[in-house]
């Protein structure tokens, strides 16, 4: 092979290397962890601080890459055309587009941005300074790019949001488990954390009918006796009826000034605290800080009681079930065998396909088992009423003041159904 034609061959090889890193600095730039990034540059890593600064342009830097990658894509083949004409006459050209298409492919787009997308900080750390470089030498043509780009954009009326969706943020947190960056409990925790600012007092709030309430009228003896009873540490004190409250009062001052000092009950009751069942808890959270108040009355439509919210009631959305040595601990889905379950209707419907591997029905608008069970029956629910849901059976277990307190629950495998279906063809 004569010297010009080794020149030609050594140049070919030069851009297509050149161009390999092109390609891979383009997909290590678009798959980098930019939370990952800016940890390492808090941490004064310079080259991470670049790179999070390259990224932040990206259209320049998508538009220099670009630039750079077909201009030596471009040489490559006028070369190798050349080369091969003079070697094998006619044919030389469409050997050299066959040849060098396969060689682009394979070598200088396929492989690179495999082996990028693999370690893409790495790399984007390696390659930083130089694509700053060359970002600055290309600004002209940069410039022309992005005029172009605001052109199209204007002419095909395209909009740019940038925002997170929530499904985007969930998928990344399952991404983040998944690769063993947090466990169960951790995606738990940051799922609750989302799901956190949608949540509204009416979704967690203690119904009317299970708030415990005092009357301004009672004695100290009633009042020490249902401090006793309930072992909670707040009461809503009431007028006439639970309908009315118009204060709330705290074990704690109870005794201590009610019965140890003879204070009439009235001295001891802070003002309630009344919220719409529409406020967001994130907003009654905030709230209950500013007032300095573990308690907030939901108040319905008509000026009643909806229910009642407390502090602990509001961080067990984001930490799970919150117990104390006075508490007694309830569990909400207990599994009985062959199948079945034993459900305390009291619990979040959202809890129960979970706990069932349902997925979540959107058009369920009660939030509590009992309402869900209620709404499926279409009416009042009674002891040994059944419905089916799905592959579940739901059989009233427990049920008073016109609301279902516990239910049966059996799964229906894919052998149930058939031997259903057996049964059925026989008779």
């Amino acid at each position: 092979m004569d010297p010009d034609s080794l020149f030609s061959l050594l140049m070919i090889v030069l851009m297509l290397l050149i161009g390999t890193f092109f390609s891979a600095m383009e997909t290590a730039f678009s798959a980098l962890n930019r939370i990952r990034m800016k940890s390492m540059a808090d941490e004064g890593n310079k080259r991470a601080v670049l790179v999070l600064r390259l990224h932040d342009n990206f259209d320049k830097l998508l538009s220099t890459l670009l630039v750079l990658n077909n201009a030596v894509t471009l040489i490559a083949a006028a070369i190798s055309t050349l080369l091969f004409i003079r070697y094998f006459g006619d044919i030389g050209a469409t050997l050299s587009t066959v040849i060098l298409t396969i060689i682009i492919v394979f070598f200088g787009d396929i492989t690179p941005k495999s082996l990028a997308k693999e370690s893409p900080e790495k790399i984007a750390l390696f390659s930083a300074p130089l694509l700053h470089f060359l970002m600055i030498m290309l600004t002209p043509v940069n410039f022309l790019f992005l005029k172009w780009k605001g052109l199209l954009s204007r002419i095909f009326k395209t909009e740019n949001d940038d925002r997170m969706t929530e499904e985007e943020l969930y998928s990344y947190v399952e991404e983040a488990q998944q690769d063993g960056v947090i466990d169960e409990e951790g995606r738990q925790l940051l799922d609750n954390a989302i799901e956190f600012n949608e949540l509204r007092a009416s979704d967690i709030l203690t119904p009317r009918i299970d708030v415990a309430g005092i009357s301004e009228d009672s004695t100290p003896e009633e009042v020490s006796q249902l401090f006793f009873e309930t072992d909670y540490s707040r009461l809503p004190v009431y007028r006439e009826s639970i309908d009315n409250i118009v204060g709330v009062v705290h074990m704690r001052d109870f005794f201590k000034r009610t019965i140890a000092k003879k204070t009439p009950l009235k001295d001891v009751i802070t003002p309630p605290l009344f919220v719409a069942p529409s406020t967001k808890i994130t907003d009654l959270f905030k709230l209950l800080q500013k007032r300095k108040s573990h308690l907030a009355i939901v108040a319905d439509e008509y000026g009643g009681t909806a229910g009642i919210v407390t502090l602990e009631d509001i961080l067990e959305e984001l930490v799970g079930d919150i117990w104390d040595e006075s508490d007694d601990i309830i569990v909400e889905f207990a599994d009985l065998g062959d199948n079945r379950h034993k459900v305390i209707c009291s619990a979040y419907v959202k809890d129960l396909f979970t706990y069932f591997n349902l997925q979540e029905d959107t058009d369920v608008e009660s939030t509590s088992v009992s309402g869900w069970i209620m709404d499926m029956l279409g009416k009042v629910p009674e002891v040994g009423d059944t419905f089916t849901f799905e592959n579940l059976t739901v059989t009233v277990h427990k049920a008073e003041h016109r609301r279902v307190l516990e239910c049966i629950i059996e799964v229906k495998t894919a052998g149930d159904e058939l031997e259903t279906e057996d049964a059925a063809e026989e008779a």
